[in-house]
């Protein structure tokens, strides 16, 4: 193919792709070295490898020779450890990760090798380096897999997994190379921004991020920020109103809307339920806690499925990610959500939590300085990568061409229709003896295929949420002989899928029989998730097939496309449907689909982005909080500044004492002096000494004043005690100069440094999880905004700003009076009884809702809900 051909096919998959030429020269190049490199043993290839390090650290960029060197050494080191020579297409995708992007290369081609010798360039240039996967599984195998290369090349690697313990997880972090699910990594950070010991910090500074399945991560995982969440407290469940509206209807006592994301009581349904809960008002201000629980539970009911949104085993409720279609470890919804569930399952509510800390991916990957990425599918999310984390796409050519035959989608018009034909299209492929993988949208629809194929005569090996520990060895013999296999979501599933089974012996014959036969039992909400499904056939030239079966009543139809056009005529006998405008339909309903969720997608960047800087802020104070004694000497300033401030109020009070005190004595003066000359006139006349008398009068008048007062300034002492002794409650709960000094003395001043760094960051913590918390109630009401017409990201701008600005005035007066209070102990300060408590768990949540759909969304919605109640 020529250049300039080349060049156009470019620019046609996606205009402004990266241009391979520049990595495309270096190939003649870097085998030029090769008869050089297997002349050296192990020892001196790490050498050189060891050399080369030295070289890239004091550059610190990738030169066209130093790419040269990478790409090189690391090829023989993968013929050493691997037995495996990597293609030139593998080079070029390793060279596009050293220089950033994000490369696409088909399934099957070769992905891991490519991404672990850009991992070894990036480590011997003296960086630390996280490989970035869709899950645990595949962290621990491609970091074991690789590891033969990566100790050729002289350079360290290991992998997190949920069952590391805390030490273990540090050591990981300290590898130059560390392998790691996008969720682990994440908690990991989340973790960390909760430690009270500088030595309790897993990750050190990110540097470089190699994202695998980046289309997967950056965009399917983006929708749904990570979440920590701390115990707080049992749980409880509401079966009262869980068995209630266990007996409402659909369509009669409450409805939803098209997308399963919101559902509400009708005038009946609400009603219904009043009459139940023995004749309230749901809708009155005493009410209020009912309705909520009320509407929590109908989510429960009406929007979430039991094996297709969670599972329940060993007597829990455990959610479904359904990006991978596993179960997704110690995640559940919301509290109340949670109990909701499980009330609606008649299971024991657990432990209550409160949200201490989230991240969302981008500003998990926003940490490094350096990111790249691969996968087989990133032209169809390039504008998304550029939008949300400036990387652009490297289209990698396959080694060898792809001669999988895609058949055009049938369709049918309703669901049984479609399940018959399936059914019907395994077993005439499967009477040939080729293998065939079936992909399904859930657990319950696998389940339901497993049991049609069974009665049909037709065994199969299902994967889903439920054996996902099993998927590795599952998927490594979907290639052999006459296996059916049907699995649940295959996007980031990892294993390759090779004729005859795992070890090939049987190639020859299944690939004369035409190779793997793909099979969809519906369209995806992304054509991502369609491709990813089809690339497990057809790998590096295999012969292979593919078939997406759908209908117009699918959920991907009904929930973004249902205003079908007139017309559409099915075959009486089959349902099929083969008018062009069906396909129309579905194809516009995947669009759509793929539309809500870049919405979503955006909307979780835009209005975190905010809460993200306001985090990163605190987090510079928290760091320095927990590596210095910046604690201590904000308290002791705190103190120092509360003792300026009671010598200054004491000031002004013996000085406003002094005043009236001299102000009293002049004005007795004045009346004893009076008195006297009253008494001296006191016998001049009748006159005179009735005058005396009406003066000596008033003269004792004021001496029973003076008198009244002198009694008051006598009682005086007494209020000024009581004054003075509620003064000396207070001050026993407000931080002193006294009292730090009584606590150096007691505790020394290196304990004291601790017990301050403790309290500041517990409550730094707190009003961090409280602020989340306000924020969180601000969203959940922000459409409404909208509705008056106002842009509701810029009044949660607005709330959210000053909120921010009052946590760091509160974290320092809360931590003085909790430093005042606390009790000293012959163990130390009862950090404990002074309410500094950390939860004794933790776990995280999954939120997938959008709380800030539009008006115009809200809108859409209606219409929505219209079209399809038309249709039924």
């Amino acid at each position: 193919m020529s250049r300039v051909s080349k060049r156009l096919r470019r620019i046609i998959q996606r205009p402004a792709s990266v241009e391979l030429t520049r990595y495309e020269a270096l190939l003649p190049r870097i085998e030029k070295r090769e008869p050089e490199l297997e002349k050296l043993d192990d020892s001196e290839l790490t050498a050189a490898a060891t050399e080369l390090g030295d070289d890239l650290s004091a550059t610190g960029t990738f030169s066209d020779r130093q790419l040269i060197e990478v790409c090189a050494l690391g090829r023989e080191a993968a013929r050493r450890g691997l037995g495996e020579r990597a293609f030139d297409v593998q080079l070029l995708g390793t060279m596009g990760l050293l220089t950033g992007h994000v490369v696409q290369m088909q399934t099957g081609e070769g992905k891991t090798l490519a991404g672990a010798l850009a991992a070894a360039g990036y480590a011997l240039q003296g960086k630390r380096v996280h490989v970035i996967s869709v899950n645990d599984y595949l962290a621990r195998r491609d970091a074991e897999w690789m590891r033969p290369v990566y100790d050729l090349l002289g350079v360290s690697v290991a992998w997190v997994e949920p069952s590391l313990e805390t030490s273990d997880r540090r050591a990981a972090y300290g590898a130059e190379i560390c392998y790691g699910a996008v969720s682990e990594i994440g908690f990991d950070v989340l973790r960390d921004r909760l430690v009270t010991d500088a030595g309790e910090l897993a990750q050190a500074e990110p540097e470089v991020a190699i994202v695998d399945e980046a289309d997967s991560v950056l965009v399917d995982e983006a929708r749904v920020p990570l979440v920590m969440a701390g115990s707080v407290d049992a749980g409880v469940a509401d079966l009262e109103v869980a068995n209630i509206v266990r007996r409402l209807r659909v369509g009669l006592h409450y409805e939803t809307d098209p997308d399963g994301r919101n559902a509400w009581l009708t005038t009946a349904g609400a009603s219904v339920v009043e009459k139940s809960l023995g004749g309230i008002d749901l809708y009155a201000e005493d009410g209020a806690d009912r309705l909520a629980a009320v509407n929590v539970a109908l989510h429960a009911h009406a929007l979430l499925t039991r094996d297709v949104d969670y599972l329940v085993r060993d007597g829990k409720v455990q959610l479904i990610n359904a990006s991978r279609g596993r179960v997704a470890e110690l995640q559940r919804w919301p509290d109340g959500l949670q109990a909701a569930v499980e009330a609606k399952e008649q299971l024991p509510a657990s432990d209550r939590g409160e949200i201490l800390d989230s991240i969302t991916v981008q500003a998990l990957v926003a940490r490094y300085p350096q990111v790249a990425g691969m996968t087989g599918t990133a032209v169809a999310v390039a504008e998304q990568l550029r939008e949300f984390y400036e990387l652009e796409v490297a289209v990698i050519p396959p080694n060898t061409p792809n001669v999988r035959e895609d058949t055009t989608d049938r369709i049918y018009a309703a669901p049984n229709n479609k399940l018959r034909a399936i059914v019907s299209e395994i077993e005439e492929v499967h009477a040939t003896g080729r293998p065939i993988l079936v992909g399904t949208q859930d657990v319950a629809e696998s389940e339901e295929l497993a049991e049609k194929l069974e009665k049909a005569g037709l065994p199969c090996v299902v994967l889903n949420a439920r054996n996902d520990a099993e998927e590795a060895a599952i998927i490594a013999e979907a290639g052999t002989y006459e296996r059916i296999t049907v699995s649940t979501q295959m996007a980031g599933r990892g294993t390759d899928i090779r004729l005859g089974g795992a070890d090939g012996s049987d190639r020859e014959r299944v690939a004369e029989l035409g190779g793997l036969h793909v099979i969809g039992t519906a369209r995806y909400p992304s054509s991502r998730l369609d491709d990813q499904l089809r690339g497990r056939a057809g790998r590096q030239g295999d012969p292979g097939s593919s078939v997406f079966f759908a209908s117009l009543n699918d959920e991907l139809v009904l929930g973004h496309a249902p205003d079908v056009p007139d017309g559409i005529d099915a075959d009486p006998e089959t349902g099929e449907v083969t008018d062009n405008a069906a396909h129309r339909q579905i194809n516009h309903a995947q669009r759509v689909a793929e539309g809500v969720d870049l919405e979503i997608h955006r909307n979780t960047w835009r209005y975190t982005r905010l809460i993200e800087h306001q985090r990163s802020e605190l987090l510079k104070w928290r760091d320095e909080v927990l590596r210095t004694d910046a604690a201590k000497k904000v308290l002791a300033e705190l103190a120092s500044a509360r003792e300026d401030a009671a010598r200054a109020d004491a000031t002004r009070e013996d000085k406003a004492t002094g005043e009236t005190k001299k102000h009293k004595e002049k004005r007795k003066s004045a009346d004893d002096a009076e008195v006297d000359t009253s008494t001296a006139d006191d016998a001049a006349s009748d006159d005179a000494a009735a005058e005396a008398d009406a003066v000596s009068d008033d003269a004792v008048s004021d001496d029973e004043t003076e008198g009244d007062t002198a009694s008051d300034d006598a009682a005086a002492p007494d209020a000024a005690t009581d004054d003075a002794g509620d003064a000396a409650e207070a001050d026993a709960k407000q931080l002193d100069e006294a009292r730090l000094a009584e606590l150096a003395d007691k505790l020394g001043e290196e304990e004291l440094t601790t017990v301050c760094r403790r309290i500041m960051l517990f409550h730094m913590d707190q009003l961090w999880a409280d602020h989340l918390a306000f924020l969180n109630n601000v969203r959940e009401t922000i459409h409404l905004r909208a509705m008056a017409r106002e842009q509701p990201l810029d009044e949660f701008h607005r709330v959210a700003i000053p909120e921010f600005h009052k946590i760091r005035g509160r974290v320092e007066s809360r931590s003085a009076e909790t430093l005042a209070s606390a009790e000293i102990t012959s163990d130390g300060v009862d950090l404990a009884a002074a309410g500094v408590r950390r939860p004794t768990s933790t776990w995280t949540y999954l939120v997938q809702d959008n709380p800030f759909d539009s008006d115009a969304e809200q809108a859409l919605k209606k219409v929505r809900g219209m079209l399809r109640k038309k249709r039924s």
